[in-house]
């Protein structure tokens, strides 16, 4: 009798946890519903009585936006709770874009190689504070006026307080000539050469070069080649299994890997770049393997036990300066992260110090940022989390006499130079400093902000005429 009892015993208990699995995975499907149907502008702009504000489904919005493809993986509780592809990963060959498609991470490359230079100051094969030609060999970065008294360190290449050249990378269409690290170091690729030009230490200024001289400074100490080091010491060990810094980009990735696209949709030439500038922009990847970079920093953020990182060292990665920039991520007060772009790529990897939760979207275009910005609003939204939230601007409208004050030419020094006209109720900014025209609204008497990005402009004023501009940590003197 007993025995006849546990059949159906069993059979409900199966039944009951099947009923809870299919209950679970129709309110998973809900949530993402709301997700994908809840983007939601990222500028919001109160223009007299009206907020101008957009919620989008996403993807019509990729439609809008002419943005093929598009990857997104969320964690939730520590533990990937989804992950999903939308739209074309390659057009030519009409390949869809799945959780496993590869994607250009651009700077998101950083904060992962920034990993093994804080490995090798834990097994004390690097000193953080150390100058770094101590351990330059194949190549030594040229001491010059700015470094008599204070020298570049890993410590500041990693920050950006190193006082190096060299913004970013454009990197190489597939068929040209790759140069080598010294000889783009110095110049002889499609970048200027990567020199100390102005104090190490003295401020934050953002350098792709310093970060290609880590990658050097990596490849000499340990006598092998960077992919292969930053394979072996933090992928596989991350079991990020697709990932890889290898440029090119090897014949059996490219089944599955994402072409890049311009604004207007159409295909980068080559379908992607080369970047041999691997540490600062090469690392191809998921969203689903970044989280799992992302998982394990966080994990020993918040349990403080070491993992692949020991906690002290964790702790300090994740400190940041007054430009709130860690070592590798930056570091606002409830999240850190990183973004990136390549030539027709762009992602954003977000993860939140005291809640296990964290997302990574990657886009095959240059027009992805917006979107990425929309998509992270409509998650942060659904999970409830903190520190995210829409840019809010208020228009405050100026005479023509008041715009005035602000027009003519403003020189930025080494990043170029911009020219301001008044243009219908706000200002029109055009010049080598921006790929586009940029027009500014006003918001306070000095204060305007980028009718498109929601960026503030602040106007230094003398004798009620303007004289200089700041926006984005950069300066520039009016010269007209």
């Amino acid at each position: 009798m007993k025995n006849l009892l546990l059949i159906p015993l069993g059979t409900f208990l199966l039944l009951s946890c099947n009923n809870s699995e299919k209950k679970d995975n129709a309110l998973l499907d809900e949530r993402i519903s709301k997700i994908e149907n809840g983007l939601e502008s990222n500028l919001q702009i109160q223009y007299g009585d009206s907020l101008i504000k957009s919620v989008y489904n996403l993807e019509d919005r990729m439609r809008e936006l002419k943005i093929p493809g598009l990857s997104i993986a969320v964690l939730n509780d520590g533990e990937i709770e989804w992950a999903r592809g939308y739209g074309i990963a390659d057009s030519l060959e009409d390949r869809k874009v799945d959780t496993e498609t590869l994607f250009q991470a651009g700077s998101i490359s950083k904060p992962i190689a920034a990993t093994r230079a804080l490995q090798l100051s834990e097994q004390g094969l690097l000193d953080l504070d150390e100058n770094i030609n101590t351990y330059l060999t194949s190549w030594k970065l040229p001491d010059n006026e700015f470094t008599r008294s204070e020298k570049v360190t890993t410590r500041r290449i990693l920050n950006h307080t190193a006082g190096l050249s060299v913004w970013g990378f454009p990197g190489y269409a597939r068929g040209e000539t790759i140069p080598s690290i010294p000889d783009i170091l110095d110049g002889k690729g499609n970048t200027d050469s990567v020199r100390v030009f102005k104090e190490p230490g003295e401020s934050w200024r953002y350098s792709g070069g310093g970060y290609t001289i880590m990658q050097q400074l990596i490849a000499d100490l340990e006598n092998e080649s960077f992919d292969v080091i930053l394979r072996n010491e933090v992928l596989n060990p991350l079991k990020m299994q697709f990932s890889t810094y290898e440029n090119p980009l090897p014949e059996k990735y490219h089944s599955i890997a994402a072409s890049g696209y311009r604004e207007d949709g159409t295909i980068v030439d080559g379908q992607w770049h080369i970047y041999p500038e691997m540490a600062a922009a090469g690392l191809w990847t998921t969203p689903s393997e970044l989280l799992l970079w992302a998982q394990e920093v966080q994990k020993i953020l918040m349990t403080q036990e070491a993992g692949l990182l020991d906690v002290e060292t964790i702790n300090e990665m994740l400190t940041p300066n007054e430009d709130s920039q860690g070592l590798g991520p930056y570091v606002l007060d409830l999240t850190f992260g990183h973004g990136g772009a390549d030539e027709g790529f762009r992602a954003e990897l977000l993860v939140w110090k005291e809640t296990a939760n964290a997302v990574a979207v990657m886009v095959n275009s240059d027009q992805g940022s917006t979107i990425i910005r929309e998509l992270l609003l409509s998650v942060v939204r659904e999970y409830g989390l903190p520190e995210y939230a829409p840019r809010k601007r208020i228009f405050k409208r100026q005479s023509h006499d008041s715009l005035s004050r602000f027009t003519g030419k403003y020189d930025f020094n080494d990043s170029g130079q911009a020219r301001i006209v008044v243009r219908d109720d706000g200002l029109e900014v055009t010049g080598d400093l921006f790929s586009d025209v940029i027009f500014l609204w006003p918001e306070a008497d000095s204060t305007f902000f980028n009718k498109e990005t929601g960026t503030r402009y602040h106007f230094i004023l003398k004798d009620n005429k303007a004289v200089g501009l700041k926006f984005s940590r950069l300066e520039g003197e009016k010269i007209d």
